[in-house]
């Protein structure tokens, strides 16, 4: 625990100070009683619980002034509070290998239902868009808080030939900011080229920003399910490079064959294999995490993961009130005791 003003703690010697008050105030009425023999024989009728009574107002009296004394300091402390997420976009692999029927049923039918059942547990509020990626990326649906929309667009997947990871990650930074001028052109060799493309003479030039700190924008993220390595577009560490400079946590989700197999289904095989390290790199450069789903179950956990991530989120925050509260509560207490056992306040 940290304090914003931690002089306010020097006061806290002061509360010794104060049981030696009231241990000198005991001893001094103690000395008053004795002199009446009237009331050292009450006194002794009464007995021993009545003298531990007569402690405890005191006692929860101090507690409340350490509270108050507390929160006067203006402590931190690292909780655990909703996430401010409200944009989430999930880049889908979409390649002709998610046919493949290792995960039952089959690669892509269960990454279809983990990402319907990730988007049901999601807050109403939090808005969501799919990226659908393959030899290319395309924006399968806006984000959008609309789960029937979001459910349509993940129904209608068409299986396409390749797999371009960086090319999601840029799409995706694209959808969220609009109005950046992110573009696939400007990644690659095409990027180094003089003048401006004919196709590109009409649109907006990249906005110059300020890079900040990765992981730092908490408004977006990314989540990129693939099953197999990149093979054309973007080279996805340019890009994730590109999400880390703006913030934007890329987690990663990998399904299917580690160690690479080939897979054959109507008529024509490929070689398939799953390309962990880049996609911890990924994960690492944009300071998120990288999941393996072997199975449907996996990544149905993944997915369940990922939701409760998103939607809490732990920062350190300033909790006086709480200390407050507490010495609020105890001074009431102290009071309301003492009046009940002995109709007077301490």
């Amino acid at each position: 625990m940290n304090f914003l003003w931690p002089q306010f703690l020097w006061l806290l010697l002061a509360l010794p100070l104060l049981v030696l008050l009231y241990l000198w105030l005991l001893r001094r009425k103690k000395k008053l009683a004795l002199r009446y023999a009237s009331l050292s024989i009450v006194r002794e009728a009464m007995g021993a619980s009545q003298t531990i009574r007569r402690h405890i107002p005191p006692f929860l009296f101090m507690l409340a002034l350490a509270a108050m004394l507390i929160a006067a300091s203006r402590p931190m402390a690292v909780v655990v509070l909703p996430s401010n997420q409200q944009t989430i976009i999930l880049a889908m692999d979409v390649s002709g290998s998610m046919r493949a029927a290792d995960v039952q049923p089959n690669r892509l039918v269960a990454a279809q239902e983990a990402a319907k059942s990730f988007i049901k547990e999601l807050p109403r509020t939090v808005k969501v868009g799919i990226v659908a990626f393959a030899g290319s990326a395309q924006v399968a649906q806006l984000p959008t808080t609309n789960r029937e929309d979001l459910v349509t667009a993940i129904d209608s997947f068409q299986l396409q030939r390749a797999t371009a990871t960086g090319n999601a990650i840029v799409v995706s930074l694209a959808t969220l900011f609009p109005d950046a001028g992110i573009d696939i052109s400007d990644f690659g060799p095409q990027s180094r080229e003089r003048g401006t493309p004919i196709d590109r003479a009409g649109k907006q030039p990249a906005k110059e920003f300020t890079p900040v700190a990765p992981g730092s924008y908490t408004s977006a993220a990314i989540i990129m399910l693939t099953d197999g390595q990149r093979t054309t577009g973007v080279d996805p560490l340019d890009a994730a490079k590109v999400a880390a400079d703006r913030g934007v946590r890329v987690y990663t989700v990998g399904i299917g064959t580690v160690d690479g197999e080939t897979i054959g289904f109507e008529g024509w095989s490929m070689r398939v294999r799953l390309d962990e390290e880049t996609l911890k790199a990924i994960a690492n450069k944009t300071s998120a995490e990288y999941f393996y789903a072997g199975t449907a179950t996996d990544l149905k956990k993944v997915y369940s993961s990922l939701s409760s991530r998103l939607t809490v989120e732990k920062k350190e925050t300033e909790i006086s009130a709480l200390f407050a509260m507490a010495a609020a509560g105890l001074a009431l207490l102290s009071a309301g005791l003492s009046l009940l056992w002995f109709n007077r306040i301490l």
